[in-house]
């Protein structure tokens, strides 16, 4: 059986072995704009195509195929003057560079009352059964308030490893140790995980949903970042283990890679939810992957069911959650933190309700979207209203 934490043998192919493969389906990735050459000449970038055609010319192009997808994408190293015939190609939809996107500002949580999860719970609401991918940072391997719900974890960014391009990691991370290659080595996954999943058992926080299996997906850094390409590669293993609920904190600009994961995972009926950005106060400014029309974009609101000034707004928000001053785990204890990274993942954790319950992932979307709580904001600031987790599970 395939150890879930070894990195895929396919994410760093040779050129020369990938011309030998005859059959299969393979994923192409697109580029808005490039950034400079490495000092050898070569860009990475995701590629999408249409056909084997289209394949077989960004193979051809290649210097180093370092990722293929099941969604006709691929992810190659190219010299740079190879990229304008590339883009030229009738047969390929898109050429990217493989940017980076960013885990947003943790401005300081509270809110699993606030959407009445703990009337789900005394009504024997825990969503067991469900899945919940985690892509984050990762997730602590041994916090005493997540061992009992931490299942299996998947690493396409290793604990301690720096992602060119992205900010600096604090020195030494964290601090956590890397027992796993998915431990979280910044605190902002750990913090999201807590708020979606955690055991009403006395031992520090309790999450929207208790008995949920939560899944480290790290496709992020110890600075917050990841690649376009990595990011699309968890959203895609998470589809491909069959898990329930892809929560994303984290969020940039559109990428066409990403784009075409969501699609992927969606119509493997994965519930998709992300944070829909900290760029407020602002209007019509949400973020990708958010702003998808596969995914569930989350806006922040405060205590006092005010929106919280930091969060993004748009028309693509479809529901609000607390964001601000929210109290969750961290590796090694607890903290509080604030931003949309943190109302997202009370969606998740009500969505691994739903699941539990047999629901598929647009009624899910459905169900949340008609029992949310009007707190009289403006629909591009709340969508359909207040997550209301009680509400949702009818009781």
């Amino acid at each position: 059986m395939r150890d879930n934490n070894t990195p895929d043998d396919e994410s760093h192919v040779s050129r020369r072995s990938l011309l030998q493969v005859t059959s299969g389906a393979v994923a192409g990735v697109g580029m808005t704009g490039l950034a400079a050459a490495t000092s050898d000449g070569l860009l990475e970038v995701n590629v999408g195509f249409e056909n084997r055609r289209g394949r077989n010319a960004a193979v051809e192009a290649a210097d180093e195929v370092r990722r293929e997808f099941a969604f006709d994408a691929m992810t190659i190293t190219v010299p740079q003057e190879a990229v304008s015939g590339l883009r030229r190609n009738p047969n390929v939809r898109y050429v990217e560079e493989n940017g980076l996107m960013q885990a947003f500002d943790q401005v300081t949580p509270w809110g699993v009352d606030r959407v009445g999860a703990p009337d789900a719970h005394d009504a024997g609401e825990t969503g067991d059964g469900a899945d919940v991918a985690i892509l984050d940072t990762g997730i602590d391997s041994d916090h005493e308030a997540l061992q009992d719900v931490l299942g299996a974890g998947k690493a396409f960014v290793q604990c301690g490893e720096k992602v060119s391009g992205g900010p600096p990691c604090k020195v030494d991370g964290n601090g956590n140790a890397c027992n796993q290659p998915w431990d979280d080595d910044n605190d902002h996954g750990t913090h999201c995980a807590g708020t979606a999943v955690a055991p009403d058992d006395g031992v520090g926080v309790v999450g929207v949903a208790t008995q949920s299996t939560l899944h480290a997906v790290k496709v992020l850094d110890c600075g917050g970042s990841g690649s376009y390409s990595d990011i699309a590669a968890g959203i895609e293993y998470t589809a491909d283990q069959g898990w329930d609920v892809c929560s994303m904190s984290l969020g940039g600009s559109q990428s066409d890679v990403v784009s075409d994961a969501v699609t992927y995972a969606h119509g493997r009926g994965v519930f998709l939810v992300a944070a829909a950005g900290n760029d407020g106060p602002c209007t019509d400014c949400v973020s990708y992957p958010a702003a998808e029309p596969e995914v569930v974009a989350v806006s922040a609101t405060t205590d006092t069911d005010a929106l919280a000034d930091f969060s993004s707004t748009g028309p693509e928000i479809e529901l609000a959650a607390p964001g601000e001053d929210v109290y969750s785990t961290v590796p090694g204890g607890y903290d509080t933190f604030s931003g949309t990274s943190m109302a997202c993942p009370h969606v998740a954790g009500a969505a691994g309700h739903l699941m539990s319950n047999d629901y598929t992932n647009e009624e899910a979307r459905n169900r949340l979207h008609e029992t949310a709580e009007d707190i009289g904001l403006e629909e591009n600031e709340q969508g359909h209203g207040l997550l209301d987790v009680a509400s949702a599970l009818g009781v």
